[in-house]
């Protein structure tokens, strides 16, 4: 059975490909079933926001394209599905509107402008190397202001009588950004509609609100305008919540026809990737998609050419300080690298089609933010030195987007210990992809089965690996 192998490790490997392997003791044995299929699966990527492109503006040419091709390349991670923010998000230098004018209802002043120094130019850089190109999911964090209950970019809700002026500014953007030459795949209706207690852009939905939105304004509107393009309910946490949204967004028959997924993020919890809500959620429409569109190690400033932290249980996430006692268990500290790679490994195999990363690059400080809300990116740069420093967070995402191609699906598979994390897929070229996590202090000998074929293999302590048959 012809076979390559790429790990990375705490041991050192970034992707390395693998042509002998370590010494074990403990033997897993996994076997690999294709005809047992499940998702097809979207992509896999990082977010176009200003911050980043920011930065990329303020490094050397070459350094700016060396990242782009990173991402993007075929010698990179190959990254299929992005996403971006509409208006400014708190990974903006300051707060922005692209309908900046108040009681522009039929919304004349509407000018995309504020991208066209920096996420615009990302993007078409992005465009050039990539040969299969990516998928762009848009999201607001806030309508202008003026469009709101409290008129102020934090919290609040928006006014039923700018609901159509809301829909109108979707396509208003959706046709901008294609007289650039960029296409959006899909809107996700709102950036975490529950709110985040006001600390940078927000506006509140309930499900009903969202619906309402959704099935007497945004989707007549675009479907009147001829515009293709996918709607996303939700766009927040995986936890209680999710199953809430569905309910209501799913038995509504005439919103339900609207929307073509769910979108979620992982901030529920530092571990728990909540497989029985997303297995809710696919079961309450298993048509349609389940997409993960952020994720991040946040309330964290990043660590600077030190591979050894990424590797260690050092990092807390938001809820280490802000969640209610009764969730705190939720969030403990926890190892960035396992954070991902077991998040991803454990979303695909139930069910979610898609996984999106948050900023594809920030600085030392993990900014610029207008909020201070500071997060770790795959990749960090000091752009006043012009120096950039891959993360293994880098080469975690590069595990799953570089090898798992859009059109593939998840096919079934059994592990024998507990102790690995595993799923496969079958890539539209017919390669069989393997992903195996192990977090433990022992390296594992792996016999891995399909078709009558045993490959056998080795995966060192603490580490992830992609086996491509």
């Amino acid at each position: 059975m012809n076979a390559q192998i790429f790990e990375t490790s705490a041991n050192g490997n970034q992707l390395t490909e693998l042509t002998e392997f370590v010494d074990a003791e403990q033997r897993v044995e996994i076997s690999i079933f294709p005809n047992q299929e499940f998702q097809t699966i979207t992509g896999f990527g990082g977010s176009f926001t200003e911050a980043s492109a920011y930065l990329l503006n303020r490094l050397s040419r070459e350094n700016r394209m060396k990242i782009i091709e990173a991402y993007f390349g075929e010698s990179g991670a190959r990254y299929s599905l992005t996403r971006t923010h509409m208006n400014s998000s708190d990974f903006s230098l300051r707060n922005y509107s692209y309908a900046p004018v108040p009681g522009d209802t039929q919304l004349e002043h509407f000018s995309i402008d504020e991208d066209r120094e920096d996420i615009i130019p990302m993007i078409k850089d992005a465009m050039a190397v990539s040969e299969e190109g990516f998928k762009i999911i848009a999201s607001p964090w806030t309508a202008p202001p003026w469009m709101k209950d409290n008129n102020d970019w934090r919290g609040g809700r928006l006014l039923p009588q700018y609901y159509d002026t809301w829909a109108l500014f979707f396509e208003k953007y959706l046709k901008a950004y294609r007289s650039e030459g960029i296409d959006i795949w899909a809107f996700t209706v709102e950036n975490e509609p529950l709110g985040n207690d006001s600390n940078w852009e927000s506006m509140h939905f309930t499900p009903e609100e969202m619906n309402e939105f959704v099935k007497n304004h945004l989707g007549p509107e675009l479907r009147d305008s001829g515009e293709e393009v996918k709607i996303f309910g939700y766009d927040q946490n995986r936890d209680a919540e999710l199953i809430e949204w569905v309910d209501v967004m799913y038995d509504d028959k005439e919103a339900a026809a609207y929307y073509d997924g769910t979108a979620v993020h992982w901030y529920g919890s530092t571990f728990n990737y909540f497989p029985d809500e997303l297995q809710y959620a696919h079961s309450k429409a298993p048509e349609k998609h389940l997409i993960q569109t952020e994720a991040t190690v946040d309330a964290e400033v990043p660590r600077w050419r030190e591979d050894a932290w990424y590797w260690s249980k050092e990092a807390t996430d938001w809820g280490w300080d802000w969640a209610p006692e009764e969730r705190k268990h939720l969030h403990p500290k926890y190892v960035p690298v396992y954070r991902y790679a077991r998040d991803i490994i454990g979303t695909l195999n139930n069910w979610v089609d898609g996984w999106v990363d948050w900023n594809m690059v920030l600085n030392r400080q993990g900014g610029p933010n207008w909020a201070k809300n500071w997060c770790v990116a795959p990749v960090i740069v000091d752009p006043d030195a012009d120096e950039v420093y891959f993360t293994p967070l880098y080469y975690t995402m590069s595990h799953f987007s570089r090898y798992i191609r859009p059109g593939a699906v998840r096919i079934g598979h059994t592990h024998t210990d507990e102790d690995l994390m595993v799923t496969a897929v079958k890539n539209p070229d017919s390669s069989i992809v393997i992903v195996v996590l192990n977090q433990h202090e022992q390296p594992k000998a792996l016999n891995i089965s399909l078709e009558g074929k045993t490959l056998n293999l080795a995966i060192d302590q603490r580490a992830l690996q992609t086996i491509v048959l």
